[in-house]
């Protein structure tokens, strides 16, 4: 049984706006999913439609064989939810945990949690004193209670400082490894490239890749590097002539050579071998930003400053979302 399955997923607002455009996909259990798009790609509406926030204009969507419209109280019992936009009131960390543990009728204990997330010295602060990152992390505890079999995440390194990713990635991998499905948006192309088993690129609120960063790599053609030393660099390489190759810099004895795709950098080898003796090779696959770019048509990638779609949302979206995590 698939964690997630998607088919013919279509939301408009009003007459003028299709925010996602008939979207299948399919998420398997155990898998860490990345989700990625430039700003209005129709990513968060996707994941609200995904926790019933919303409601689609056509198509379904199934998280482990329960319809989400049918059955969303049996749904979101198995889901935890980092959401995007969250407020906090005036209560302390720990009541935090506390209350979310009670209201899922867990036997976690919150002091573990906070300690997992780098916020045990600050349990008993009140939560609106908490800077943006520690917000953060308090937000990921919650959505950790009750060992979810699937963590939904949207932006989940909003704020954070480099410790505080690394934590997060680390309970990622970690809560992966036991079972659990993760499927997360961010900008932070990195973070997606390091922990995800396949990602999925909207664009115009269309999927229009879904691969592993390998297949991606190696379908899409993406541009590549490889990096060459030579004891004596002949004048006469004539690299430019390889098929494939973009640009060539050198640099003494070391020559870096730029490719439209990973298969031209056998050419490149083989090409200058026959013409000096080589010492050293290194060589690069081609980036996530640059498939990234390519997929969506060089669109904007979110940043810090970005975040959200807000041509495809509304108050009462924004509102349902708090839900989550502000009593």
């Amino acid at each position: 049984m698939a964690a997630i399955e998607i088919e013919g997923l279509r939301k408009e607002f009003g007459a003028d706006t299709v925010a996602v455009d008939d979207v299948d996909l399919t998420v398997e259990e155990g898998e860490v999913f990345g989700f990625l798009g430039p700003n209005g790609a129709g990513k968060s509406t996707t994941i609200n439609l995904l926790l019933d926030f919303i409601r689609p204009t056509d198509g379904r969507i199934e998280v482990f064989g329960t319809d989400v419209q049918e059955d969303p109280l049996a749904v979101r019992e198995r889901v935890g939810v980092l959401p995007e936009g969250y407020g906090f009131d005036p209560l302390l960390g720990r009541e935090y945990l506390e209350w979310a543990i009670e209201t899922k009728d867990a036997d976690d204990d919150p002091d573990e949690l906070l300690d997992l997330v780098g916020l045990a010295d600050d349990a008993d602060r009140y939560a609106t004193e908490y800077s943006k990152g520690m917000q953060q992390r308090l937000a990921f505890a919650m959505a950790l209670v009750d060992d979810p079999d699937l963590l939904v995440l949207d932006e989940p390194s909003t704020g954070l400082d480099p410790n505080g990713m690394t934590t997060m990635r680390e309970v990622v991998r970690e809560r992966a490894a036991n079972g659990t499905t993760v499927f997360f948006s961010s900008h932070i192309l990195s973070e997606v490239q390091s922990v995800c088993d396949r990602v999925g690129v909207m664009n115009d609120g269309r999927l229009v890749a879904v691969d592993t960063i390998e297949g991606l790599q190696a379908n899409l053609g993406g541009r590549a590097s490889i990096t060459l030393e030579c004891s004596v660099l002949p004048a006469d390489h004539a690299l430019e002539t390889v098929d494939g190759v973009v640009d060539v810099a050198v640099a003494d004895d070391t020559v870096e050579v730029t490719c439209t795709g990973p298969g031209v950098k056998e050419d490149v080898v083989t090409h200058l071998a026959a013409r000096a003796n080589i010492d050293d090779i290194r060589s690069e696959a081609a980036s996530l930003q640059s498939l990234f770019r390519e997929l969506t048509e060089g669109g904007r990638d979110e940043t810090a400053d970005e975040r959200g779609e807000s041509a495809h949302s509304s108050g009462s979206e924004a509102d349902a979302r708090n839900v989550e995590v502000s009593r």
